[in-house]
């Protein structure tokens, strides 16, 4: 159902590969809610996804762009205010990559430079972007920036390895920046911590299935859905979100202030013991 929160309002979506992604949610969302946007990811991981799909399905440009490169993002602000006739009103960082991860090293037997090349594509791209964006004044008052995060930032989740700490420095960043943007031109950056969601990355990480499984047991209104997620970030880009800023919102059903659930208690009592 569209309410035309975003009518008028322009954007970029980052990181949108396959119908799993939660961007692609988001950009499906945002479209429905009358924005315009332009797509971009990594070269790379365009030719592994379906992006052009999704563009032809919103009336979007793409745009190819290395986050971690300062000229494909100058590129890419500088044609995206072209393309769309004017400075933006939201952005979506939804990128994240462990090359440890993907080889299987554990987090007490890293590779420093895989270790680097992660950290620059999942955090210190956030500064990129939004260093860019205010640089070029590209982004209206009372814009919104958001980025994804996970709630290993603050927690203890082994198999989540080097990603934790890139989602523990992604969080700063969102408020440092929002600090310095929101005292420039009044625009917004946070993070939101999404429920463990199976997502073309997150099934990478080992034992994410279980990761899943569990916070559904734990959270009271069980996990969010990308698609949940996708409209919690449309509200986040609406005007009805003016003053919140600096902030990680946990989306997540409510796990990351459940101490214990009585599911997860059940299997270890007696009583558990003798129902199962």
């Amino acid at each position: 159902m569209s309410n035309n929160l975003l009518k008028g309002k322009r954007g970029i979506i980052f990181g949108a590969l396959d119908p799993n992604s939660i961007a692609w949610k988001v950009a499906e969302s945002c479209h429905a809610q009358g924005a315009e946007f332009v797509l971009t990811n990594a070269p790379i991981a365009m030719r592994m996804g379906t992006i052009n799909q999704l563009a032809e399905k919103c009336g979007a440009q793409v745009i190819p762009a290395d986050a971690t490169s300062m000229e494909d993002l100058q590129n890419l602000f500088t044609k995206s205010m072209e393309i769309l006739g004017g400075k933006l009103d939201f952005v979506l960082h939804s990128i994240g990559m462990s090359i440890n991860v993907r080889k299987g090293n554990h987090y007490t037997e890293l590779d420093y430079d895989m270790l680097h090349k992660g950290f620059d594509v999942s955090a210190v791209s956030f500064h990129k972007v939004l260093q860019t964006a205010y640089k070029m004044d590209a982004i209206n008052e009372w814009g919104s920036v958001l980025a994804l995060s996970y709630i290993a930032a603050q927690r203890a989740f082994p198999d989540y390895n080097d990603m934790a700490d890139n989602k523990a420095y992604l969080e700063s960043i969102a408020r440092s920046y929002g600090y310095h943007y929101g005292k420039k031109s009044k625009v917004r950056v946070n993070t939101i911590s999404q429920s463990p969601t199976m997502t073309t990355a997150g099934a990478g990480v080992k034992g994410f299935d279980g990761f899943v499984k569990y916070a559904d047991v734990m959270s009271p209104l069980g996990n969010a859905s990308a698609q949940e997620c996708a409209d919690y970030c449309v509200s986040l880009f609406s005007d009805l979100t003016k003053m919140v800023t600096m902030q990680n919102l946990f989306h997540d059903g409510g796990f990351s202030y459940t101490g214990i659930s009585m599911e997860v208690m059940d299997m270890f009592t007696e009583n558990g013991k003798k129902e199962s």
